[in-house]
């Protein structure tokens, strides 16, 4: 009995070993899986930009783009953010709109530019955005919507423009889920304290959005946080933080850039 309990012993010891052992083996860096990842993003990125860059009105005029680059340099420098990672694009386009998509193609119409009251609305977007990027959302989301294997599929030459189309059309249709939003909220705040931009006025712009919107639509297919929710926490967590701020862009240049980036038409529709 003493002999049998003693290799149950030993069993045991070695099976927590062997366990203990096999958690430091490092199985992402072994098979490559991050680089593999990260490779199909960027190509996925240059397939989406080259599909919605070939169809949209995108604004590139000198003034416009040292701009927008200006506040997408502060946040990413104040918060270690490898600046070539975010792609900025401007887009002539009257829906209040603006979204990640792969490899770090960050879109902007030009109606959520001209809604914003300030410059510091405007990074408070960008700064939402940016945390989807860097957060890897717009990938989890692909995969989750897609399937890894037809987003692979995709950058190895198996899909065709109309698949393309296709993707973007369901991936640009759907939301982040609730808890990505959150996410995406609190880290953007992080960016902004970090930047020194005031963050109170992404949450006067998340009350002008959400202004006159039905209980429908605040919930964005039932996954998005409605605009009322989002002020709320990002208010209780200002409140928690030692805010420094600095002047963003001065007035001139931002009422240039109002200027530069007018449409002819605006629709209601908000969405970030």
């Amino acid at each position: 009995m003493k002999s049998n309990s003693l290799w149950a012993i030993v069993i045991l010891g070695g099976f927590v070993g062997l366990f203990f052992w096999l958690r430091t083996i490092d199985w992402v860096g072994m098979f490559n899986i991050e680089k593999h990842t990260r490779d199909t993003e960027e190509q996925l990125g240059d397939l989406f930009w080259e599909h919605i860059g070939d169809e949209g009105d995108q604004i590139t005029d000198s003034a416009t783009v040292a701009t927008m680059d200006s506040l997408v340099s502060r946040i990413c420098v104040a918060n270690s953010i490898p600046r070539e990672h975010i792609k900025v694009h401007v887009f002539r386009a009257d829906v209040v709109n603006a979204f990640a998509m792969p490899g770090g193609h960050l879109v902007v119409n030009s109606a959520l530019i001209e809604d914003c009251k300030n410059p510091e609305q405007l990074c408070g977007v960008l700064a939402h955005e940016i945390a989807h990027i860097e957060l890897r959302h717009v990938m989890k989301k692909l995969v989750r919507e897609v399937g890894m294997s037809v987003l692979v599929n995709m950058t190895t030459g198996g899909g065709d423009g109309g698949q393309v189309g296709e993707v973007v059309g369901a991936f640009s249709s759907k939301a982040f889920d609730r808890d990505m939003e959150r996410e995406a909220d609190m880290k953007g705040l992080d960016y902004l304290v970090n930047a020194h931009v005031d963050p109170h006025p992404f949450v006067d712009f998340l009350y002008l959005t959400g202004d006159g919107e039905s209980d429908e639509t605040l919930e964005w297919l039932s996954t998005h946080p409605s605009s009322k929710e989002r002020m709320e926490y990002v208010l209780e967590e200002i409140g928690k933080r030692t805010l420094s701020n600095e002047v963003v862009l001065h007035t001139t240049t931002w009422e240039k850039l109002k200027e530069s980036v007018q449409t002819n038409v605006k629709t209601s529709t908000h969405a970030i």
